[in-house]
């Protein structure tokens, strides 16, 4: 399930992937014709200057990030717009309505570059190699841009990016438009990209039977590799349906648009809650939601977090994520809003 593997913009320095699945096929997905997009001429497509951002990380960074790409899209209505992106996320560039094309590398000669994707160096770098008129960026090296400030709100970030460079950018412009029939099922997305943010899957199948018990359907979600771990929690729950690995992204995207309820760990799937307006629970652990959670102001969604910090990479659950018991998370269910900390500790193998 594409976004269970994403990377996170600064967190442990600047990234400057590139991502494996770009290919022609992915081009042609992407929208791309099959050559990088040259300003003075484009085999059909719109010719003019080039806008270039580059967010080459996972499915949240990207939903984090729309913000930013569309108040970019405004400022440059004219510039054919150039998003440096993997390929899978095509169909969620789509929905975002910018006008940007997926390319697997900055074309040469773009008019304006802008670094969504960290504080640099390496991404400063691999945009400037592509020679561009002006870079939007944060300060680095040479460059002289805004400050980067760690524990900025990562909405916030590449907001304020903008704005400090001339640029008004909304935050809370964050949904996404998916006409789909309502199901009203409680989708569990148990997975992570890092053992540190997955709650013990006996607590989510606890959280499932609950929810068959209030009559609701149960959709367990994840990639291919989180299949048995999906069918784990939902073995012997009544109304609970697998379809982790048997979904691409739109129809992971179309699962969450249509779900009454989303419960998941800090993940891609969380994002696509908020961008969908659906309502969530999402469980936090070494990273505090004032940094990746959903916007304070939306009561439909609730954060749970222990309040401490840990290591996002550990491949062990964190603690203050096990501090979370099947309790706390019913208890948001019925009181969705806010972030809230766990009442008691809880232990892995107990669950309450």
């Amino acid at each position: 399930m594409p976004g269970a593997a994403e990377t996170r913009a600064g967190r442990a320095g600047d990234r400057a992937r590139r991502p494996a699945a770009w290919g022609d096929d992915a081009r042609r997905a992407a929208g791309g014709d099959g050559a990088p997009p040259a300003a003075g001429g484009d085999r059909g497509r719109r010719s003019g200057p080039i806008l270039v951002a580059l967010r080459d990380l996972g499915l949240g960074d990207f939903l984090t990030g729309i913000p930013a790409l569309r108040a970019l899209a405004r400022a440059f209505p004219e510039h054919r717009r150039v998003l440096v992106a993997p390929a899978v996320l095509a169909p969620l560039v789509a929905l975002s309505r910018t006008g940007f094309e997926l390319w697997p590398d900055p074309p040469p000669g773009a008019d304006v570059a802008v670094n969504l994707h960290g504080r640099g160096p390496q991404s400063h770098v691999r945009l400037l190699a592509a020679r561009p008129r002006r870079l939007i960026a944060f300060a680095c090296g040479d460059h002289a841009g805004p400050e980067w400030r760690a524990g900025e709100h990562e909405v916030h970030r590449w907001c304020r990016l903008l704005a400090e460079s001339g640029i008004e950018a909304d935050p809370g412009d964050l949904d996404l438009e998916l006409p789909v029939t309502p199901t009203g099922a409680t989708v569990i997305h148990p997975g992570a990209a890092s053992e540190a943010r997955r709650w013990p899957a006996e607590r989510w199948a606890a959280i499932a039977r609950v929810e068959a018990e209030a009559g609701h359907d149960v959709v367990v979600t994840g990639d291919a590799r989180e299949r048995e771990l999906a069918a784990r929690i939902a073995d012997g729950v009544p109304r609970a349906t697998v379809v982790a690995g048997q979904t691409d992204l739109s129809g992971l995207a179309a699962t969450v648009a249509g779900a009454g309820r989303v419960l998941c760990g800090d993940t891609g799937v969380g994002h696509l809650a908020t961008a969908f307006r659906v309502p969530s629970v999402v469980l936090f652990g070494p990273t505090p939601p004032a940094e990746w959670g959903p916007p304070p102001d939306r009561s439909r969604h609730t954060a749970l977090w222990a309040g401490r910090r840990g290591d996002p990479h550990a491949d062990a659950p964190d603690p203050g994520l096990l501090e979370i018991s099947v309790d706390d998370v019913l208890a948001a269910l019925c009181r969705p809003g806010r972030t809230r900390r766990p009442r008691v500790p809880a232990n892995v193998n107990g669950g309450r």
